[in-house]
């Protein structure tokens, strides 16, 4: 592993390394220089060094594997009490578009106890194989057991593409396979697609959301992603599917773990936002937080849920379950109405699959006008009160703009 080093023969502990360091990763202990965990490798110290006591030792570089040996995608399938999570289905869909374009396959992994109804269910998407692993000790997750299966079937059938539900669960189970499995792994992705060599592009936030990278892991395979629920359109079902079933042989030392589940009481899931087909959303452009008011009557006029940005909730204005971007929850309503909200990368990414947009801003330069389907240019606390007022009338809101 590559690492900072010292020639303690040659260091004369004027503490200049120590100063030089902008992360703090470099500390004199026992008249001895010791690098820390905080260490980030750029090299300051070895210039600062006047006696060139400190080098960077770099490791032997890992070889490629042959990427000729991996076909093909293989999706993890997230089920709690039984019962297969949506994201899965999600997850099948993108799958399906990029074996598509690679002319692949695409297999499912899922892991439960009595659960081989699910497994038929999946096929019905259009899916090759599903490899099924079932056993009592499986009906809830536990990490060690989980892993250690699905590492085996990995180095067993060799998949391309691993894609993976950005998920309490996911999120433990995916950097886990990928340590094991010596390959790279992007979290939260936005976006995949894939090259003609096979590579896959992962697109994902970069910088507080500034930016939008993409990643990909040229020499290492499989290649892994984790995608959050309603980020991807769901997979439609098959009218002819001709799938099968793989039952798994499970080894009972696969099963031992240091976890023991005494009991289990199912979460009571409210309604979420996530859910919503409707959703009108408050960004910084409200001002005030009477405008949440007047937001929440036109939610309710539409049937929908309230939504906000970042700032809102930072402001204590709103609770963090109403908060939509990347660092609140993803949506993917067939309406959004943005109002106030000025189009920031960050919220953008957690609302841009929304069947239809509509923002309303006071700036008509405003970014949130590149990704909206209708806009309209115009001061939120004029244009509300008109559209909710038509609705409880129980006109048309196509009533509000001909009107103004």
């Amino acid at each position: 592993m590559s690492g900072m080093r010292v020639d303690q023969d040659l260091c004369t502990l004027c503490g200049q390394c120590v100063e030089a360091c902008p992360f703090g990763g470099v500390e004199m202990r026992d008249q001895s220089i010791e690098f820390t965990d905080s260490c980030r490798l750029c090299r300051l110290c070895i210039k600062a060094c006047p006696t060139s006591a400190i080098w960077l030792e770099k490791s032997e570089a890992v070889g490629a594997v042959d990427k000729a040996q991996y076909k093909g995608v293989l999706v993890f399938a997230e089920q709690r009490q039984g019962k297969v999570q949506p994201v899965t289905y999600e997850l099948i869909g993108k799958g399906l578009e990029l074996a598509g374009e690679l002319g692949e396959q695409v297999a499912v992994f899922l892991a439960g106890s009595k659960i081989e109804s699910e497994a038929g269910k999946l096929l019905e998407y259009g899916v090759d194989r599903v490899y099924l692993y079932d056993h009592p000790e499986l009906e809830h997750f536990r990490i060690e057991p989980y892993t250690g299966i699905m590492v085996d079937l990995v180095r067993e059938i060799k998949p391309n593409i691993i894609l993976m539900g950005a998920t309490s669960v996911g999120r433990s189970l995916a950097p886990r396979v990928a340590a094991r499995l010596r390959t790279g792994l992007t979290a939260d992705c936005t976006s995949l697609s894939v090259k003609g060599n096979g590579d896959l592009v992962q697109t994902r936030p970069a910088f507080g959301g500034n930016v939008m990278a993409q990643i990909v892991t040229p020499r290492h395979r499989p290649q892994m992603a984790t995608v959050r629920h309603k980020v991807m359109p769901m997979a439609a079902k098959v009218t002819k599917p001709d799938g099968q079933i793989v039952h798994c042989k499970i080894e009972e030392s696969s099963l031992q773990s240091g976890i023991k589940i005494v009991g289990f009481k199912p979460y009571q899931v409210a309604s979420s936002i996530t859910d919503a087909e409707i959703i009108v959303a408050a960004g910084r452009g409200i001002a005030r937080p009477e405008g949440l008011e007047l937001l929440g009557e036109l939610a309710d006029q539409l049937g929908g849920v309230m939504g906000v940005t970042r700032p809102l909730v930072e402001q204590g204005w709103a609770d963090y379950t109403q908060q939509v971007g990347m660092s609140g929850r993803t949506v993917r309503p067939r309406l959004y109405i943005a109002c106030g909200i000025s189009g920031a990368i960050q919220h953008v990414a957690g609302m841009r699959g929304a069947d239809v947009i509509f923002a309303i801003n006071t700036d008509p330069d405003a970014p949130i006008f590149d990704v909206a389907h209708y806009g309209l240019v115009g001061d939120l606390y004029e244009v509300v009160p008109a559209l909710t007022q038509v609705l409880k009338e129980g006109g048309s809101p196509n009533a509000v703009f001909q009107a103004g």
